[in-house]
C-alpha cells in the first residue's frame, strides 16, 4: 500500500496561534487591542459563514472584530464613506471587505479604497505590487498559510518545480509570486497555468509540488500527477449527494484516487482553509505592531 501524508492545516494554525498568544499579550500591555474590522454586504451564505469563523477565532483569542452590515442594494459611495470612516478609527488595525461584492459594486474601487496600512487581505495595490518586488507588507491570507503549512512539513522548494493551477488575485497570482521568490524556504520554478493554458497535464505530471485553486471539483486527478508529488487544495466545492444534508464538501483535488500515488496532500475541509483565517489573525497583529513602530 502506498503511503501519503496529509498535512492538516489544523496542527498547524493550533502551532501559529500558539506563537500569536505572547505577541498579543505585549500588545495588550501596551494597551494595545489587534482590531478588524470586517464588511459584509448582502447576505451570500459563504461569506456569513466564514465571518462567523473569524468573529470566534477573535474573540477566543482576545481580539476585537466587529463586522459592519450593509444591504445588498446599498451604493458605492456609501460603502467606501463606511470604509474612510474605519481608515480614520484607531481602534481597528485591519479592514476586510467580504468578497464577492454586488455586481453594481466596482471591487477595485472599493479595495483601493482601503488604506494600505490596514489592508490585511493584502488585495491593494500597493500591497501587491510590495509583494511582487519581495519586500512584502501583507501577505495575501491564502497563499501565505499555504507557505506556512509547506515550511511546518520541512518542504523546501528550492529547486522543485510548483505548478500553480489559477491566477486569481487571491491565491493563483500571489501565491507563483511567492514560491518564487528568492528566500527562505521558497526560491521554486513556478508554472502557472490557467483557463488559457492547454494541455495542463503536460504541467502537472513534471511537477514537485501543485497547488490547485481552481473551484472545480475533483479536478485533479491520479494520471495527472507524476508518484510522490506533494497537492495543496484551495478549492472548498459543494456537491450534491444523498446523504442527510444532501450535499458533501469536496476540493479541487481527486483525494481518493491521488493518495494512491501522492507524498502529501491536503484534506477539504481542515486543509488550506484553517490557515486563511490563521493568516488573516497573524496580519492583524502585525498591523497592530506596525503602529508601535
Amino acid at each position: 500500500m502506498h503511503n501519503y501524508t496529509t498535512f492538516s492545516g489544523k496542527e498547524v494554525s493550533d502551532h501559529v496561534y500558539r506563537n500569536l498568544k505572547e505577541r498579543v499579550e505585549l500588545l495588550l500591555k501596551n494597551n494595545i487591542q489587534p482590531g478588524l474590522a470586517a464588511i459584509l454586504v448582502g447576505e451570500n451564505p459563504a461569506s456569513k459563514i466564514y465571518i462567523n469563523m473569524k468573529t470566534k477565532k477573535f474573540h477566543r483569542l482576545g481580539l476585537k472584530t466587529q463586522t459592519f452590515k450593509l444591504s445588498i442594494d446599498c451604493s458605492q459611495t456609501d460603502l467606501i464613506q463606511v470604509i474612510e470612516n474605519i481608515n480614520n478609527d484607531s481602534s481597528f488595525h485591519g479592514i476586510l471587505v467580504q468578497l464577492p461584492l454586488p455586481n453594481h459594486i466596482d471591487s477595485n474601487s472599493i479595495l483601493n479604497s482601503i488604506r494600505p496600512e490596514k489592508d490585511v487581505d493584502g488585495f491593494h495595490p500597493v500591497n501587491a505590487g510590495l509583494l511582487s518586488i519581495g519586500t512584502p507588507r501583507f501577505i495575501p491570507c491564502t497563499p501565505k498559510g499555504i507557505m506556512k503549512i509547506l515550511e511546518y512539513y520541512k518542504v523546501n522548494l528550492r529547486g522543485k518545480h510548483v505548478v500553480v493551477l489559477g491566477r486569481s488575485n487571491i491565491v493563483g497570482r500571489p501565491m507563483s509570486i511567492l514560491t518564487s521568490l528568492k528566500t527562505k524556504g521558497a526560491n521554486s520554478t513556478t508554472t502557472i497555468c490557467h483557463s488559457g493554458s492547454s494541455n495542463i497535464e503536460k504541467f502537472t505530471k513534471i511537477a514537485d509540488i501543485v497547488i490547485v485553486a481552481l473551484g472545480a471539483p475533483n479536478y485533479l486527478k491520479k494520471d495527472m500527477i507524476k508518484k510522490d508529488a506533494i497537492l495543496i487544495d484551495v478549492g472548498i466545492n459543494r456537491v450534491n449527494d444523498n446523504s442527510e444534508k444532501g450535499y458533501k464538501l469536496c476540493g479541487d483535488v481527486f483525494w481518493e484516487e491521488v493518495i494512491e500515488k501522492a507524498k502529501a496532500v491536503t484534506p477539504v475541509p481542515g486543509g488550506v482553509g484553517p490557515m486563511t483565517i490563521a493568516m488573516l489573525v497573524e496580519n492583524t497583529v502585525e498591523a497592530a505592531e506596525n503602529t508601535l513602530k
